[in-house]
């Protein structure tokens, strides 16, 4: 484990919505609310906000209108498609096509793959990314996409060596796609990218990047990644308001029938003389775009992709390994506590920590987090419920304490607890939950709680 700095920043680098809120303790008072969940989603740039502001009273139809503000909001999103293909380091010909999340866009890309495609996945995916290829429409429809789940591997190495036994079994002259995380959403550890693309290519394969996880703490490039798409999600980014990215080869996306059927799709709609409709779809990403754009949600991103572009981000980087190294460090203080991994503790990762504490459920802890520190963490399987059963293994909780979850006939039950961070972490929230971690486990909590709805809350007697 990389040793702690003696300093830390004292102030987060990027401002964020939210940092000045304050919440209720069940002990009495309050405090400045400690976000650290930015896995799940990451608050808001304060400058996303404010360009979305600026931009609100001019707020009008995309490709709809004579209008001005309808030109101007087209203008806006066109212009917000150049800034994500330019941080995401596109290639020529590339399109850059705007989803919902990075969950649509995976599943827009399942529904574009060729007939009699084979598509390999580890288990160690979200699952965004590990289930809408069996699930696609392309699978439903017949046209034979066939899966192939890899066992978790226990060092980047494995993993590419895993893939490419895989990949050297398959058909060598039918379609294949290799989908892999960037950084995993339960132990923030990367993942070898470049040599898996390499191992893919070297096998007629293409590779689809899921970066949700990645693409707010690191620089990613579709040409220095050597990968085929890229997909990621604004509200990982810093960019609320529902919008999403799927950026790569055109071939495949425009070889597929549209994503939905409906206008801006659609180039050209005629009659035919037997009572039926002739359709012309676009070429272009607008064929996956029907309905009016989410132009606020794409502006946002854009506007967080020129935050942290311009933020730099070597100084992003070193400054979350910092915090990174303070609560690994802090946690291995505690004696109960198990952060999980799967490549070692010197694997590098971005700031997503998963752990247990024996003794604890992990849902308990999380509950007295929030309700006696006001640090908001996230516990569970984190939607990547093989993944976090691999790496738990034999390790039950008690199915009776508070808040844990129900296991199945013949399971055990299972759950962990997640904290995550980013550009917009003060050092006070790492400091808080460290030493709130601390006291729980030596101490106990101070208060009684119980379940309610599934969920361990603060028992209002105390």
């Amino acid at each position: 484990m990389s040793a702690c700095p003696d300093t830390l920043v004292e102030t987060a680098p990027l401002p964020v919505l939210g940092r000045d809120v304050t919440v209720p303790l069940v002990t009495g008072g309050e405090v400045t609310y400690a976000a650290l969940d930015y896995a799940a989603s990451a608050p808001a740039l304060q400058r996303v906000w404010d360009d979305v502001a600026a931009y609100a009273p001019y707020y009008g139809s995309v490709h709809r209108g004579a209008g001005y503000l309808s030109q101007l909001s087209t203008d806006l999103f066109e212009n917000s498609r150049r800034t994500v293909a330019a941080f995401l380091g596109c290639r020529d010909g590339d399109q850059v096509v705007f989803t919902r999340s990075t969950t649509d866009s995976l599943n827009l890309l399942a529904t574009a793959l060729p007939a009699g495609c084979e598509v390999f996945v580890f288990e160690t995916e979200h699952h965004a990314s590990l289930l809408p290829w069996g699930s696609s429409p392309a699978g439903r429809g017949g046209r034979d996409v066939r899966v192939t789940y890899l066992n978790a591997p226990r060092t980047p190495g494995e993993a590419v060596r895993t893939l490419e036994r895989a990949l050297a079994d398959r058909d060598p002259y039918g379609p294949a796609l290799v989908c892999v995380t960037g950084a995993s959403n339960v132990t923030g550890e990367l993942w070898p990218v470049r040599e898996l693309a390499a191992a893919a290519h070297a096998h007629g394969a293409r590779i689809v990047l899921d970066a949700a996880q990645l693409a707010p703490h690191h620089p990613v490039s579709v040409r220095d990644l050597d990968v085929d798409w890229i997909a990621f999600s604004g509200h990982k980014l810093y960019a609320p308001f529902g919008s999403g990215v799927l950026a790569g080869r055109a071939d495949w996306l425009q070889g597929a029938e549209p994503y939905l059927a409906g206008g801006g799709a659609s180039r050209k709609v005629a009659r035919r003389t037997d009572g039926g409709v002739d359709v012309e779809w676009h070429t272009t990403a607008a064929r996956h775009e029907a309905g009016s754009p989410n132009v606020i949600g794409v502006y946002a991103i854009a506007s967080a992709c020129k935050a942290l572009t311009e933020a730099g981000f070597d100084a992003l980087v070193a400054r979350e390994q910092a915090l990174v190294a303070r609560i690994r460090a802090g946690l291995a203080e505690v004696p109960e506590v198990r952060v999980l991994s799967l490549f070692g503790d010197d694997a590098p990762r971005v700031g997503v920590i998963s752990f247990v504490v024996d003794g604890w459920n992990s849902s308990h802890l999380a509950a007295a987090l929030s309700a006696e520190y006001g640090i908001g963490v996230r516990d569970g399987l984190f939607c990547a419920h093989p993944l976090v059963r691999t790496l738990l293994g034999s390790e039950p909780q008690d199915p009776g304490e508070c808040g844990a979850p129900e296991a199945g006939a013949g399971e055990k039950s299972l759950n962990a607890i997640r904290v995550s961070f980013g550009a917009g972490t003060p050092d006070e929230h790492v400091e808080r939950f460290v030493r709130a971690v601390k006291e729980l486990v030596t101490e106990g909590a101070r208060w009684s709680y119980r379940t309610e709805d599934g969920r361990c809350v603060p028992d209002p007697t105390g």
